[in-house]
C-alpha cells in the first residue's frame, strides 16, 4: 500500500503548489478533531485525446453543496477549483489518476462553539488504477449486510462531509474482517442505502433499480449509469428497496468514482442469480468504461480536457 507521507510531487493548497512532504497542517487543526470537512473523489483517464477528467463540473458543484450543507464558506471560486484540478496533472506528471479536492478549519479556536476559524483547501492527485481487484470487473464480489446504518433524510449525512466516513470505514472493516470485499449498509427504516463508498444498482425482469437519495449520497457515477441505461431503453426506476428484493435480484452491481463499476456476484451467503455478472451490468459497464475513455460520441460533454496553461507551476524539473 502507498505511504503517501513519502510521495513526491505537489500538492495546491491554499492557492499555490507547494511540495507534497511541506503539505502541512498543525496537530490542533479543528476538522482533524471534529471531521467537519468536505471533500471529492474524481477521476481523470488517458483518452486518444489525451487525458480528460470525468464530470469535472459536477464534483466540484457537489463540493460546494457540501460546504453549503454545513454551512462552510470556501474562500476559492468553483471556477478556480476546476482550473487547479486540470493544472494537478501537469504539475505532477500524471497521465491518468484519482484527484481530491477537500475543504477542512484550521487551528484557529477548538471546541464545539469555535468561530473564527479559517477555511483551507487543497487538491491533490495520484496514479490510482483500481479501487477493487482486476478480477472483481470480471468476477463479481462478496458483500455483507453491515450492522451500521444510514440515517434517513438528514442533509449532512448525504453529503460528502469528512466525519460521515467513519461509519464508512467500520461497515468496510467489518465486512473485510468476516472474508467479504464490501459492504451494504441500510437506513434506519431497514431498507437499502449504500455500500461504504459506491451506490447500488439491481436489476429485475430486464429493469433497473436503484435506491432513492432518502439516506444515500447523491453519486456521480449512479447518475452516469442512469443517463447510460436510459439511452439504451432500460427503463429506470428510483425507490425504497428492501433487503428481500435484492436477494430476489437477477443482478446487482456497485456504482461509484473509487470503484466504477463492479458486479456483485454474493450477498452474506446468499448467490445473487447465478453468481456471474450478468447481461445488463456487462452492457453498462462496458458503456462506462468507454464512456470515461472517450470512445463514445455520446455525452462528450462528461470529459473535461486537463490544461496546462494558466496557473504559476512551482520550480521543478517536472514541468
Amino acid at each position: 500500500m502507498t505511504d503517501f507521507e513519502k510521495k513526491d510531487g505537489f500538492i495546491w493548497m491554499d492557492g499555490e503548489f507547494v511540495d507534497w512532504s511541506q503539505a502541512k497542517v498543525h496537530v490542533l487543526t479543528h476538522t482533524l478533531h471534529y471531521g467537519l470537512g468536505v471533500f471529492e473523489g474524481v477521476r481523470a483517464y488517458l483518452t486518444d485525446q489525451g487525458t480528460k477528467i470525468f464530470r469535472l463540473e459536477d464534483h466540484t458543484n457537489r463540493l460546494f453543496e457540501s460546504a453549503d450543507a454545513v454551512n462552510m464558506e470556501i474562500p476559492f471560486s468553483r471556477e478556480k477549483f476546476n482550473e487547479v484540478q486540470k493544472e494537478i496533472f501537469k504539475v505532477n506528471n500524471l497521465k491518468e489518476g484519482y484527484i481530491r479536492p477537500m475543504c477542512f478549519y484550521g487551528a484557529q479556536g477548538m471546541g464545539l462553539r469555535a468561530d473564527n476559524l479559517k477555511t483551507h483547501c487543497i487538491v491533490a492527485a495520484w496514479e490510482w488504477p483500481s479501487y477493487m481487484s482486476p478480477e472483481a470487473f470480471d468476477e463479481g464480489i462478496k458483500i455483507k449486510i453491515s450492522s451500521y446504518k444510514r440515517q434517513t433524510n438528514n442533509l449532512v449525512s448525504r453529503s460528502k462531509v469528512n466525519g460521515n466516513y467513519v461509519t464508512s470505514i467500520m461497515a468496510l472493516q467489518e465486512a473485510m474482517q468476516e472474508g467479504f470485499d464490501e459492504a451494504l449498509l441500510l437506513d434506519d427504516e431497514t431498507n437499502i442505502s449504500e455500500g461504504s463508498g459506491e451506490n447500488l444498482f439491481l436489476v429485475k425482469e430486464g429493469k433497473l433499480f436503484t435506491p432513492d437519495l432518502a439516506a444515500s449520497l447523491n453519486g456521480i457515477t449512479r447518475k452516469s449509469i442512469i443517463s447510460l441505461a436510459k439511452e439504451d431503453g432500460i427503463e429506470v426506476k428510483v425507490k425504497k428497496i428492501s433487503l428481500n428484493e435484492i436477494l430476489d435480484a437477477d443482478e446487482l452491481f456497485f456504482t461509484g468514482t473509487a470503484a466504477e463499476v463492479v458486479p456483485i456476484r454474493m450477498v452474506d451467503q446468499n448467490l445473487i442469480a447465478n453468481g456471474k455478472r450478468g447481461p445488463i451490468t456487462t452492457i453498462l459497464q462496458k458503456k462506462y468504461f468507454d464512456q470515461v475513455r472517450g470512445k463514445r460520441d455520446s455525452f462528450v460533454e462528461w470529459l473535461t480536457p486537463v490544461s496546462y496553461t494558466h496557473l504559476p507551476l512551482p520550480t521543478s524539473d517536472l514541468v
